[in-house]
This record gives structure tokens, C-alpha cells and sequence, in this order.
């Protein structure tokens, strides 16, 4: 078989011009035109579930990283006796955490089960190719798709599934991740870096009713979520699970939203960021109290802590969390009293505000 023939069913478009079509003379190539017939070694991607990173990644040149994702159909829990048909890439949501290179080939291996219900596909939001790889990954029950494609430009960036009968239901349901693509030169160290998604829950029934619930389209048309979640579960960075840290750590949050429909603004109460990439881009902001995440998007949020203690994050929006976009870093370390004194004072202070004794009916305030 022919190499453009073999490209054509991995999904990978080859370089060439109107004169190899002409008289089959060799063709001038871009330097990014040839990265994914270049010969690279080859390497198996490392992949981790939230909210644990990959390693950074060492290498000083370009490499063909292999990613084997497989979609999985199971019933979880969305929070305790509320269980749920998830759809997912190996068996978790969100899926895995990619991490990839500026310029790395990333060949994708999209497995799906004989005994699936559906055709599943991965759109990349990192790619640059038609419906991000959708088409080329669209995959049948008992059948394994390959594609390839180059990682140009560095950023966080969201993954989901994008097949029939569309991906606003495969993210739903829960089919979605992220992928770093970084730059040449690396991101600055740091010592703790965290996983985190947010995503919307539309279920036939009422928040924390108990039982085996199914995706609502009715509900997820008006944007009426009964979850608000992060890392697919309520409570999923609460309690034993809270996410740890010391004082002094520099720590980095690659934070995404998969929707399907609310922004998220995304906010650590007790400490402003100290720098956020916008969108999880090369733009930098730095003190930033909330930052917003589109539906769809990703950031990337920085800040080091030098007081101990229990810091809550969640999306301000604030309702939402009680939905369960809510999640708890404890910070371990030495007291510093230069910075927060705590409470130094707790008296009496007894004078009357006269308007508070007026009754009124709460509910129409």
C-alpha cells in the first residue's frame, strides 16, 4: 500500500504541492509540514487521573508520543446513592491529564469496547485539523482508530468526545480532559501542580435523589445543571481527598471547564492567584481574586502560600457550590503571625440596632 494511502486511514494529511502532483518532483517542505512523517523517537505518554500532573517533560527536542485512550461506558457515582451512566476515556472523569511538547507528533490510539452502545471520537482542542481529529477518530464498537497530529502551539487546552449524536451529550455525560502542550522552553518550576475540570450534571431527577439516573436533554437545553462538579463528582477534593500542600510551596492549578454550558469563575478564597495564564494561553495576569474559564476552555493559576490552614476553592459563581463546585487545599507548615494574626480578640459588644427588630417575612425579602 502506498504512504499516502496508509496516511489517508490514520487520519494524517502529508505534506505535498501542486508539483508532485505535476511531474512528481520533491517538493519544499515547512519545518512544521514534515514534523509528522519526520523519523522521532518514540514515546508512550504518561497519563495520570485528577487531579495528579504528569511529570514535567525534560526533552530538548521533538518526540512521537503515543496516547492510548479508551471509551468506557460505566455507571458511577455522582455523589453518594446517586449514580449515573458516565461515558468517559479509560474509565474516569474527566480523563486523562496529556502532556505533551511544543512540536511533539502526538499519535492517538482511540480504542473502543466490542460490547459499547456508541461510536465515540475525540475533538482536540490543541489540533490543528478538521473538527480537531474528530473525524479522522470517529470509532465503532470493537474497533481502534489512529491518527496523528502536530502539537504547534504551546497552551492548556480541553479535550472531549465529539461523535453522534454530538458532543454536547458525550461531555454531558462525562467524556472529557485536558491536555498541556508545553512550550519549547518549559514551564517555570514549581512544587505542587493540581488536576482540575468542571463540569455540569444533568440528570431525570432532583439534586441528591437517591437511585440510577440518566442524562436529562431537556434540562441541559435550558441550562438548568443539577450538578455542579469538579473532577466529575461532588465532593471529589473534600474531606480525606482534599488536595495538600506546605507552606512556601509555589503551586500551580491547570484548571478546565468542560461545560457544557456555565463559565466558571474560578476562585481560591484566601489567597489571590499570583499569576494566571488567561484562557491557558501565553498571557499573563498577575493578583487576580477570580479568573474565568469559558465553557469549552482552560487556565492555567498559580499562588504560593505562606499562612497554614484550610483554603477553600470553587467556582464564585456561588450557588454552584453547593451543586458541588467546591474543593478544599490544606496547607501544613508553621504559623506566620507577620502576615495573619488570627483572631486576637473575642468581647462583648452590646449595643442595639434598632431595625432589627422590625419583623419581617424572609421570603420577601
Amino acid at each position: 500500500m502506498k504512504k499516502t494511502a496508509i496516511a489517508i486511514l490514520l487520519g494524517i494529511t502529508l505534506p505535498f504541492s501542486t508539483s508532485i502532483l505535476a511531474d512528481n518532483s520533491e517538493s519544499k517542505t515547512t519545518q512544521n509540514s514534515t514534523a509528522l512523517t519526520a523519523e522521532l523517537p518514540v514515546v508512550e505518554a504518561e497519563l495520570t487521573f485528577a487531579p495528579n500532573v504528569p511529570k514535567p517533560i525534560n526533552r530538548k527536542e521533538p518526540a512521537r508520543v503515543v496516547v492510548k485512550l479508551e471509551a468506557l461506558e460505566k455507571v458511577m457515582e455522582i455523589m453518594g446513592g446517586v449514580q449515573f451512566k458516565y461515558w468517559t476515556f479509560n474509565g474516569a472523569t474527566p480523563a486523562p491529564f496529556i502532556r505533551v511538547r511544543e512540536g511533539d507528533t502526538v499519535e492517538v490510539h482511540l480504542s473502543n469496547p466490542v460490547n459499547s452502545k456508541m461510536e465515540h471520537s475525540i475533538d482536540f482542542h490543541s489540533a490543528a485539523a478538521p473538527e480537531g481529529g474528530a473525524i479522522a477518530s470517529n470509532t465503532k464498537p470493537g474497533r481502534t482508530s489512529v491518527f496523528a497530529f502536530q502539537a504547534l502551539q504551546p497552551g492548556l487546552y480541553l479535550y472531549h468526545c465529539a461523535a453522534f449524536p454530538g458532543a454536547a451529550t458525550h461531555i454531558g455525560k462525562g467524556m472529557f480532559g485536558l491536555m498541556l502542550v508545553e512550550p519549547k522552553e518549559g514551564l517555570p518550576d514549581v512544587d505542587k501542580e493540581f488536576y482540575i475540570v468542571q463540569n455540569e450534571f444533568y440528570t431525570n431527577a432532583g439534586f441528591g435523589e437517591k437511585g440510577l439516573h440518566v442524562f436529562s436533554m431537556e434540562k441541559a437545553s435550558y441550562e438548568l445543571p443539577d450538578y455542579v462538579v469538579f473532577n466529575g463528582h461532588y465532593g471529589s477534593m473534600m474531606g480525606e481527598d482534599a488536595l495538600k500542600a506546605k507552606v512556601g510551596d509555589k503551586i500551580r492549578f491547570f484548571v478546565g471547564n468542560a461545560g457544557p454550558n456555565k463559565i466558571s469563575s474560578f476562585h481560591l478564597i484566601g489567597k489571590p492567584f499570583d499569576t494566571v495564564y488567561i484562557e491557558g494561553g501565553t498571557l499573563q495576569n498577575h493578583n487576580v481574586q477570580t479568573t474565568l474559564i469559558p465553557a469549552g476552555g482552560a487556565t492555567i493559576a498559580e499562588a504560593q502560600i505562606q499562612v497554614p490552614g484550610q483554603y477553600t476553592f470553587l467556582d464564585h459563581s456561588i450557588f454552584r457550590a453547593d451543586k458541588g463546585a467546591k474543593g478544599m487545599l490544606i496547607v501544613e507548615g508553621k504559623e506566620n503571625p507577620a502576615i495573619y494574626s488570627g483572631k486576637i480578640k473575642d468581647e462583648a459588644y452590646d449595643k442595639r440596632n434598632p431595625d432589627a427588630d422590625v419583623e419581617v417575612d424572609f421570603h420577601l425579602k
